[in-house]
């Protein structure tokens, strides 16, 4: 078999056919491992809300190249073969020389507003890393232009293609260190490379392959260590760099998987002590020392890893806050929902008779279980007679488990801090939303007890007030019909450390309520909420108004009366600028990490609760929100601490005024859910335009931030490949075009459903599978290969395209709308399964949507051809890459705000809104050469 049966005209006719579409399936391969591969590199060395920017450079690689293209595409459509050969020669090496020069400029996220050299290193970032997929998108552009006819064949083997490059790239996780991950898309390069030449039986370009595949690998491997220079630049402010500074640091266990890059550090600098109570320094003869070591997944953490205590040090666990629930429960059945490091479950079985620990992570399981160091050094924890170990999310099985328990414990699940600066803008964090906390609930025996600890490093508080806001939720889920729900909740916090909620199933007695008080009172740390816990609500106006004067400083009609006042009073003077903002960190400074004592400005972690460095202490007794020191013109309104708040949102949830706090207080406190997972976007919409000019107080909403600037970059920069061939040769390429708006806006949706259908589900998929880069490797195969079936089978409807092409668009809008609703359910009912099993579930999920969606693409591709729009053939291809630069960004947006359901629905209403667009594709070119008249 030819490529003659291809296109009668194709140059490529006598090029044996199976090598055709075999490299370029390889080449797309290579190109969907290169981006898993970015995103890997930056979730280890920066933060991971950059996949929304990793996935935006291709498409802005496909939106260029096809602008370039289509303004001269006659060129480009005579010398598709030598632009092909070309651009695959320079793939591979521009892949490494990329990587390795984006490795070399230090940006940090941090200090992006602070900084203006900043702006240009993420900019070099963007240019280093769009490179390669230009050289891709070349070579893909030039091939499609000239296999036009057959669009749907040369599609089907390019989105097979990447969905087995996903897939390969996944398994190759297991085999490559994160820093030498850039191997796998290099390897397939080389591959297309070998098989593109064979079918033209051309031995020149292979010698030059060959030799540029050497130096590639040679450079990748040889030239940082010659000069020097790292593969991968883990930033400065990322939690495994401080253990690496620390002058005894050892690092004791490594480990590569698609779970994440484990590590963990031994040093006598960690003393990690989670919300230990500072009167332990005082009541303890001894701190235990060594006690530690520290975990740390892609960089982040850490996670405390406690060895095995002896008997005369346990009086150790009583200072933590993982003791509350066994100060009511005398040798309960426990279930602690996530093992991480231990801690928990090392308080745990001290206390308890029994106890289930759950992880969902397999790489921490196999590192307790097979590694001798960690083994020896937990007291091989995890083979404790008394503990039995569900290899997957504590969530999904106590939401489908009959076992009850007297305590259920989720204590400081994540690594140390939730405000890490830039972090958490698109980190699903399931195990926190509202129908993990009913399920935790329902799962306690009655009586049983409730306990969730979580970082609390803000000030103003964020992440705790979202929890609060959740477990009441939660509880009245749980409890339908249930009256005083206050009976039901105890709370204490320690400033800029941690805070813990107690929920007791039926409620605490008083007997419970007095044993909670004298712990409480012995470890010094704040009572939030209790069984009849009374709050001066007349303060809360002023509460709030407090808060968001802080940081947006006096309002307008504020600042008019101010003015009418101090126009009476000669002697007074009123500050027109804003309240200065409360900081959290100072801004020169990286974020405090409680393990690095060393550090003369970071938190002392002999004591955890002690406030950082340059935090501003406020005077809660400042009169009418002045300065403390009573300095009318001082630094604006005194800002209430933490404490306060947290009662005021405790009385006012457990008093039905949740709704008049939430509306007025300065940042989001939404309640977490499935459908909106996140620890993130505490900034309301309404209030971005008023963060421009103080953007260094949002240092723990940067990643959030990030994604709007992503937006509007990536918006500009898809109006301007859009606009480019309009404006240069709108009248000479398109003047036999008719139609033209619509087909913009035909390919418009079609980018902004795809991209967005895909990078939701991404998210959505993290539910049962409890990891993001699993849930990307899967859902990006899944996609492509079923939409490649789609494009595939789509040749068969093609001259009936105009009547089956309605049904198909109506077919995939209603199945995206219905999957915004019912999708939840059958995702947690797919993560009490084997690993397997939910991979093969989750494959069957996207295979409906995913085989459809490959129609429209490539129907309309194909037509475009058919007719000879060899213009609009390129033009349609760079908008549909424009507008899904533009849906990359916007999905996080939309799911922060609206939830994830929101941005499947939104995907739908696309496809629907493309339907009547589509027949734009079928007009005819216009006669330019009208015939004359006699």
């Amino acid at each position: 078999m030819t490529s003659s049966s291809l296109s009668s005209s194709s140059r490529a006719a006598n090029q044996p056919a199976l090598l055709f579409y075999l490299a370029v399936g390889l080449v797309s391969a290579a190109v969907i491992a290169l981006q898993i591969v970015i995103m890997r590199i930056f979730s280890v060395g920066s933060w991971a809300h950059f996949g929304s920017m990793v996935v935006s450079l291709v498409m802005m690689g496909f939106g260029l190249t096809s602008v370039v293209m289509c303004g001269a595409n006659a060129w480009f459509e005579k010398h598709w073969q030598g632009v092909a050969n070309v651009s695959l020669l320079a793939f591979g090496p521009l892949m490494v020389a990329a990587n390795l020069l984006a490795q070399q400029i230090p940006f940090n996220a941090i200090f992006l507003i602070s900084d203006a050299v900043q702006k240009w290193k993420l900019f070099g970032n963007f240019v280093l890393y769009l490179t390669p997929f230009l050289a891709g998108a070349f070579f893909l552009g030039a091939v499609f232009l000239r296999m036009k006819d057959v669009f749907g064949r040369v599609y089907f083997a390019d989105l097979v293609g990447a969905g087995v490059g996903g897939l390969l790239l996944l398994g190759c996780l297991f085999l490559f260190r994160p820093e030498n991950l850039i191997v796998v898309p290099l390897v397939l390069w080389f591959a297309s490379g070998l098989v593109w030449f064979a079918a033209q039986s051309n031995h020149k370009p292979t010698i030059a392959l060959v030799a540029l595949a050497a130096l590639s690998i040679g450079a990748h491997y040889w030239l940082p260590g010659a000069l020097a220079i790292p593969k991968l630049a883990v930033s400065d402010y990322k939690g495994v760099s401080y253990a690496r500074k620390f002058p005894d640091n050892q690092r004791v266990y490594e480990s590569a998987s698609p779970f994440g890059y484990l590590e963990v550090y031994s040093s006598s600098y960690l003393h990690f002590a989670p919300g230990l109570s500072d009167n332990a320094a005082f009541n303890l003869p001894e701190i235990p020392p060594n006690a530690y070591l520290g975990m740390y997944i892609d960089s982040d953490g850490p996670f405390g890893v406690m060895r095995k205590l002896s008997d005369a040090e346990s009086a150790y666990f009583r200072y933590l806050p993982m003791q509350y629930p066994y100060v009511l429960k005398k040798d309960p059945s426990t279930f602690v929902v996530q093992f991480g490091g231990g801690i928990s479950t090392r308080v745990a079985l001290h206390n308890s008779k029994h106890v289930t620990v759950a992880e969902g992570n397999p790489a921490i399981l196999d590192a307790f279980r097979n590694d001798k160091a960690l083994r020896d050094f937990s007291g091989d924890i995890l083979n404790d007679p008394k503990l039995n170990v569900i290899d997957y999310d504590g969530r999904l099985y106590l939401a489908n488990t009959s076992n009850r328990y007297d305590v259920i414990d989720l204590s400081l699940a994540d690594s140390a801090g939730l405000s890490n600066p830039g972090g958490f803008a698109i980190v699903e964090k399931y195990a926190y939303t509202r129908e993990a906390m009913a399920a935790y609930m329902r799962a306690l025996a009655d009586g049983g007890v409730l306990s969730v600890t979580l970082w609390n490093k803000e000030e103003p508080p964020k992440s705790v007030l979202k929890l609060y806001a959740t477990m009441v939720a939660a509880a009245q889920d749980a409890e339908p019909g249930a009256k005083n729900l206050s009976e039901r909740f105890y709370a204490v916090s320690s400033y800029l450390s941690t805070a813990t909620v107690l929920y007791k199933r039926g409620g605490f007695s008083a007997d419970d309520v007095a044993k909670l008080h004298e712990h409480s009172h012995a470890m010094s740390f704040d009572e939030l909420t209790y069984p009849g816990f009374e709050f001066d609500a007349t303060q809360t106006a002023a509460t709030l108004k407090s808060y968001r004067e802080g940081i947006f400083g006096v309002d307008a009609a504020t600042a008019s009366a101010n003015t009418a006042s101090a126009a009476k009073s000669p002697d007074a003077t009123v500050a027109s600028k804003p309240a200065a903002a409360p900081t959290t960190e100072p801004t020169t400074a990286p974020a405090v990490d409680p393990t690095a004592p060393a550090e003369p400005s970071a938190t002392s972690a002999a004591d955890p609760t002690a406030p950082a460095e340059g935090v501003a202490m406020a005077d809660p007794t400042a009169p009418d929100g002045t300065d403390p020191n009573g300095d009318p013109n001082g630094p604006g309104p005194a800002q209430v601490p933490a404490t306060t708040m947290g009662q005021l949102a405790w009385y006012a949830l457990l008093h039905n005024d949740w709704k008049t706090v939430a509306d007025g207080y300065v940042f989001d406190t939404r309640p977490l859910t499935n459908n909106r997972p996140y620890f993130a976007a505490y900034v309301k919409p309404a209030d971005l335009p008023r963060t421009t000019d103080r953007l260094e107080i949002f240092q723990d909403e940067w990643g959030y931030l990030l994604l709007w600037a992503t937006l509007a970059i990536a918006a500009i920069a898809a109006t301007w490949l859009v606009a480019i061939p309009v404006v240069l040769n709108w009248r000479t390429i398109f003047s036999r075009y008719p139609g033209q708006f619509r087909t913009i806006l035909y390919f418009a949706c079609l980018g902004l459903g795809y991209i967005m259908v895909e990078v939701s589900l991404i998210a959505k998929f993290v539910l049962p599978l409890g990891n993001p880069t699993v849930s990307a490797s899967i859902l990006i195969t899944g996609m492509l290969v079923f939409s490649g079936l789609g494009s595939l089978a789509s040749e068969r409807f093609m001259e009936r395209a105009k009547t089956v092409m309605p049904l198909i668009f109506i077919a995939i809008g209603a199945m995206l709308i219905a999957y915004g609703w019912l999708l939840d359910p059958a995702l947690n009912a797919i993560g009490s399964l084997p690993y397997a099993l939910r991979l093969v579930c989750c494959f069957v999920l996207i295979a409906p949507p995913a085989f459809l969606m490959g129609f429209p693409m490539s129907t309309a591709m194909t037509w475009l051809g058919r007719l000879n729009k060899n213009a609009m053939f390129l033009w349609a291809w760079g908008i549909n890459g424009s507008f899904s630069v533009i849906g990359a960004a916007l999905v996080p947006l939309i799911a922060t705000s609206f939830g994830l359901a929101a941005v499947l629905q939104i995907s739908g209403i696309a496809y629907l809104i493309a339907a009547p667009a589509f027949f734009a594709v079928f007009l005819p070119l216009k006669d330019t050469h009208p015939a004359p008249v006699n």
